[in-house]
């Protein structure tokens, strides 16, 4: 049997049972997370979606107008003539063979890695290593791409990727909750609007059926769909 810490407990008596705005939620959010290290802050939608359904499923990119607080390590797997670009857009670990090498043998030390077309040949075979921690660069996140110096730069400033799963649910980190109230409630903002503009098609009745913040150690806040 689980037990719920005194912390928990005090936090989650905060949090009435209704639906808040996203600025009440995230003002409610800073307060509930007590725990002893910088929590992170996330958003989670149910949407009513059926990904089983090619026409329903959704994956892309937004990037947080106020990043997301972490520093995201990010490998270039790249030929020579492209790694002065890489470098200078500030990529973490820039090569090829090598890395390849790395992988292979077990190395996955990285958060993103960004690569060239050309390249993905090369990466198929390392798909069981890279593919379960959600590392397998892909055209569809920008990750795959001839223009590597922006494709850095973007992740290095806070982009991020989402994808709606089998359940129908994304999750998606805002930010810090060291961040000021307004920077995660504009990040927040950025992602329900995105997540808007792609709604499928193929997407009938209530599209986001509900929203809940949570930080890394703290209760669930729902948020009310109609007021985004």
């Amino acid at each position: 049997m689980r037990l719920t810490s005194k912390r928990f407990k005090e936090a989650k008596n905060l949090v009435q049972d209704k639906l808040y705005s996203i600025e009440e939620g995230i003002e409610l959010l800073k307060k509930t997370a007590t725990a002893k290290f910088i929590e992170s802050s996330e958003v989670h939608f149910c949407l009513n979606l059926n990904p089983k359904y090619a026409d329903q499923q959704l994956r892309a990119t937004v990037v947080l107008p106020h990043g997301t607080g972490k520093d995201v390590k990010v490998l270039a797997l790249v030929t020579p003539d492209k790694e002065a670009e890489a470098t200078a857009a500030g990529a973490d670990y820039v090569g090829l063979d090598d890395y390849l090498q790395k992988i292979k043998d077990g190395w996955t030390d990285v958060d993103v890695i960004i690569t060239m077309p050309a390249i993905m040949g090369k990466l198929g075979p390392l798909g069981r290593i890279l593919g379960p921690r959600g590392l397998m660069p892909n055209p569809k996140t920008g990750t795959v791409t001839m223009e590597i110096g922006k494709a850095v730069q973007e992740v290095k400033a806070g982009k991020i990727d989402f994808k709606v799963d089998k359940t129908g649910i994304i999750h998606a980190g805002i930010g810090k909750i060291s961040f000021e109230a307004d920077k995660i409630v504009d990040n927040a903002h950025e992602i329900i609007q995105t997540l808007i503009k792609l709604k499928p098609t193929a997407a009938k009745g209530t599209y986001i059926k509900s929203i809940y913040l949570t930080s890394t150690m703290s209760p669930a806040i729902a948020l009310d769909p109609k007021a985004v």
